[in-house]
């Protein structure tokens, strides 16, 4: 591993014990960009489920104390996000972070790199774009503060039932998720013995929290949710497959999801979505309640 960093500063790979770490230095990021610290240990350690920390993970130190760190996602075009210490800007290290992921998505084979930054982060924006990187999509975190009444009632089409996930319901879950989201801007398929590994064999799996829509035998439409994420309830994914959209199915999925939550005492909910989803999902969030907390940008650099 080379990189050009400044006198007196280190970076190496990340291991697991580190991930406590690098949800501080998000924290500290967040508190300054955002005005919000939300990022803890455990979304840290569910974003490296989904990548190698010990091949792609930059941590940079000295004196012993993390300054910066990068974490990159290798499936499709190569997805980064990184931090830099609020004390230690204008130092190059998000300079030489870059530069180590793009080495590492060439040799990926990658032919492009994908770089997110909170859309209030002027700074991060400006070095990305001196970088040669051009913005290419736009992303909202979405939430709803539930109070103490009880949400709605959901109602659902007729012919269709709901349940939580259960045992032997991986595979047929994984196709339909990956069938609902297979137009969304940027997806890539998740092999099933991974994204079992990811996701069922998770430590903070709770399959109560994930939701089944049935019409007959076939597979209508489908929530996986985490009980804490991003400081909340959190709809990692709720997704309808073709045949059964504009019916209504994916509000009352979103409604059971927000009453699930609240009956386990979290009245914080939120989820992400592409500002362009092909399917309106950003005006169904909104009927639903739901509210921007705060916006990313993603940013593209071509490498070839």
């Amino acid at each position: 591993m080379s990189s050009s960093l400044p006198d007196g500063f280190d970076v190496r790979f990340a291991t697991e014990a580190d991930a406590a770490a690098v949800a501080e230095l998000a924290r500290a990021v967040e508190d300054v960009v955002l005005g919000a610290p939300v990022i803890t240990e455990g979304d840290i350690r569910d974003w490296w489920r989904v990548t190698e920390p010990g091949q792609n993970v930059w941590l940079v130190e000295s004196d012993g104390h993390l300054a910066a760190s990068a974490t990159l996602w290798p499936r499709g075009v190569p997805n980064v996000w990184g931090d830099v210490h609020p004390e230690l800007l204008g130092r190059g290290l998000g300079t030489a972070l870059l530069a180590l992921a793009e080495a590492r998505a060439g040799e990926l084979g990658a032919s492009a790199v994908r770089n997110d930054v909170f859309a209030r982060d002027h700074g991060a924006i400006s070095l990305l774009e001196s970088r040669g990187y051009r913005p290419v999509r736009r992303y909202y975190e979405m939430r709803i503060d539930l109070g103490d009444a009880v949400p709605p009632e959901p109602t659902w089409p007729d012919g269709l039932t709901v349940a939580p996930f259960r045992d032997g319901d991986g595979p047929a879950f994984h196709e339909a998720f990956a069938e609902a989201f297979s137009e969304e801007w940027g997806a890539t398929r998740m092999e099933y013995d991974e994204w079992r590994r990811a996701r069922l064999e998770a430590d903070d799996f709770e399959p109560e929290l994930w939701s089944i829509v049935r019409d007959g035998d076939e597979i209508a439409a489908v929530a996986r949710c985490d009980a804490y994420r991003y400081g909340g309830g959190w709809v990692a994914g709720l997704g309808v497959r073709k045949p059964w959209r504009k019916r209504g199915l994916g509000l009352a999925l979103l409604q059971r999801t927000f009453r699930l939550f609240h009956e386990r005492g979290e009245r914080s909910v939120g989820l992400g979505v592409d500002s362009e989803n092909p399917t309106g999902a950003t005006r169904l969030y909104e009927r639903a309640g739901m509210h921007v907390e705060s916006e990313a940008v993603t940013f593209e650099k071509k490498l070839t």
